[in-house]
C-alpha cells in the first residue's frame, strides 16, 4: 500500500499537542478517535476495529493489518486490562509508546487512534481521582476516551460524563459515553436511556463521537449462541439520529461475521471492540471463524501445535492458570505474569504469532467490518479540517436550563431501565 499522497502534510497538521509533545520527531500519524469515527462515516456502511492490545503481538499484528487494508483503527485497553490495578503489562500509560514505536519501525502510514476503553466510574470516589487520573492518560499519548458510568444509575451515569468530560478531557479528542453494561441477554439498554443520555450531553454542550449500548452481546467468548440483536441497536440508534452518534459495538469477538457485517450496513455503528478473539489468536489457541475459542471434550482450550506461543510456553500457562484456579474468560489474567516470558521468545515464534493476529484482523477489516481504504477517509478529513481537531458532529439542540441537576434526578424517574445482575463486565 502507497502512503496517501498528503500523508506528510497529514503528519504535520494531523497529531494532537500530547503526541507532538511526547513524540516531536515521529512519523507515527497517531490522532484523535474524531478522525477514526469520521472515516469511517465518510466510507459509509463501514466501521473499525478497536483492537484491545493486551500484549505486543497483538499491537504488531493489528497494526500491520490495518496498513495491508488501508485502514484507520483504534488500539484501545479498557482500565481492568491497563488501569492502575490491572491484569495486562500494556495499560493507559504506556499504549501510545508502543504504539508509536512500532507504528516508526514498520513504516506504518494509516491514522490510528489510542483510546483509553470503559474508563469505569462505578461510585463517587472513582470520580474524585478520575479527574486527577485522566488527565495523565492524555498526557501520556491517550487521543480517545470511553466514559463508562453505566454501573450506576441513569441520572448517575449523566452527571457523571458531565463532570469528568469537562474536567478532564480535552475538546479535539474522541469521545465514548455509555448506557449499559455489556452483559448478553440481561439488562438490554433502551432507546428511553439512549435518548435521556444524549439529550443531556447535548444540552450541556457535549457531543459524543459514539455511544455503546449492551445489545446482546457478551465480553469474551460468545458462548450463548446468542449474540448482538440488529432490530435493537437499529431502533435505538434511529431515536437519536438528530445528535449524530454514532454506535459503538462492544462484545464483538466469537459473534457470528454476518451479524457484525449487519451492524455496519445497517446501523450507526463506525467502532467495533475485539479482544479475546486477538488474545487466543496471539497465544495460538484454536478459535473458529469468528474467534470463538473451540474447547475440547474437558472444555479446556486447544492449543495449536505449529502457531502462537510454544507448547512449552503453553503448559507453563495452562499450570499457572490451574493453580490460581482461574478458567475460561479468566486466562485473561495470565497476560500480565506472562508478557515478558513472550516477548522474550525467538524470533520466529513471535512473527508466527503477530502473521496470524495479522491475518485475523485483516480479514475482518476488509471482509466482515468494509474498513479498506478508510484511510485515505480519515487522511482527507485532517486536510479538509487542516487541524487534528475536527470539531463537533451536532450543533446544541437542547436548552441547559432543563437540564440542571435536580431536573436531570427528577426525569430519570420515569425511565424504565433493567441494569442486568451484578457481575464482571468491565472489559
Amino acid at each position: 500500500m502507497s502512503k496517501h499522497p498528503q500523508f506528510n502534510k497529514a503528519l504535520e497538521v494531523g497529531r494532537p499537542p500530547n503526541i507532538k509533545k511526547l513524540f516531536p520527531n515521529s512519523k507515527a500519524l497517531i490522532v484523535s478517535g474524531k478522525i477514526i469515527d469520521r472515516a469511517c462515516l465518510k466510507k459509509g456502511n463501514a466501521m473499525t476495529i478497536a483492537a484491545n492490545g493486551r500484549n505486543n503481538i497483538i499491537i504488531r499484528g493489528t497494526l500491520k493489518a490495518a496498513q495491508r487494508a488501508n485502514a484507520a483503527i483504534l488500539i484501545e485497553i479498557a482500565k481492568s486490562e491497563g488501569g492502575a490495578s490491572s491484569y495486562c503489562a500494556v495499560n493507559y500509560w504506556n499504549m501510545a509508546r508502543q504504539v508509536d514505536q512500532i507504528m516508526n519501525e514498520l513504516g506504518i502510514t494509516v491514522p490510528v487512534a489510542i483510546h483509553a476503553d470503559h474508563y469505569g466510574i462505578k461510585k463517587q470516589e472513582d470520580l474524585d481521582s478520575a479527574k486527577t487520573e485522566v488527565p495523565t492518560m492524555f498526557e501520556a499519548g491517550i487521543t480517545s476516551i470511553a466514559i463508562d458510568a453505566s454501573h450506576m444509575p441513569d441520572d448517575d451515569n449523566l452527571l457523571a460524563n458531565l463532570a469528568l468530560y469537562k474536567s478532564a478531557v480535552p475538546r479535539w479528542a474522541g469521545y465514548e459515553t455509555e448506557i449499559g453494561e455489556i452483559k448478553g441477554k440481561d439488562g438490554l439498554s433502551t432507546k428511553d436511556e439512549a435518548t435521556f443520555m444524549i439529550r443531556g450531553l447535548n444540552a450541556h454542550g457535549i457531543h459524543p463521537e459514539w455511544i455503546a449500548l449492551n445489545n446482546g452481546t457478551t465480553h469474551g467468548i460468545e458462548a450463548t449462541g446468542g449474540g448482538i440483536q440488529i432490530d435493537l441497536t437499529a431502533q435505538i440508534h434511529e431515536a437519536i439520529s438528530r445528535y449524530n452518534v454514532s454506535g459503538a459495538q462492544h462484545g464483538t469477538s466469537g459473534n457470528n461475521s454476518d451479524k457484525l457485517r449487519d451492524i455496519a450496513s445497517k446501523t450507526n455503528t463506525t467502532k467495533a471492540n475485539v479482544a479475546t478473539a486477538l488474545q487466543m489468536v496471539s497465544w495460538g489457541v484454536e478459535v473458529n471463524e469468528f474467534g470463538n475459542a473451540i474447547l475440547d471434550k474437558n472444555k479446556n482450550f486447544k492449543k495449536v501445535g505449529n502457531k502462537g506461543i510454544t507448547d512449552e510456553l503453553w503448559s507453563e500457562m495452562v499450570e499457572y492458570a490451574d493453580k490460581q484456579g482461574w478458567n475460561g474468560g479468566n486466562y485473561k489474567k495470565l497476560n500480565l505474569p506472562f508478557e515478558n516470558k513472550i516477548n522474550s521468545l525467538p524470533k520466529h515464534i513471535r512473527d508466527r504469532s503477530e502473521k496470524d493476529v495479522e491475518e485475523f484482523v485483516y480479514n475482518m477489516l476488509v471482509n466482515v467490518f468494509n474498513a479498506k481504504d478508510t484511510a485515505n477517509h480519515g487522511i482527507d478529513s485532517i486536510m479538509e479540517a487542516n487541524s487534528y481537531d475536527l470539531g463537533q458532529k451536532s450543533e446544541k439542540q437542547e436548552n441547559e436550563s432543563e437540564w440542571t441537576e435536580s431536573k436531570i434526578r427528577e426525569m430519570a424517574k420515569s425511565i424504565e431501565s433493567d441494569k442486568g445482575p451484578e457481575g464482571d463486565f468491565d472489559d
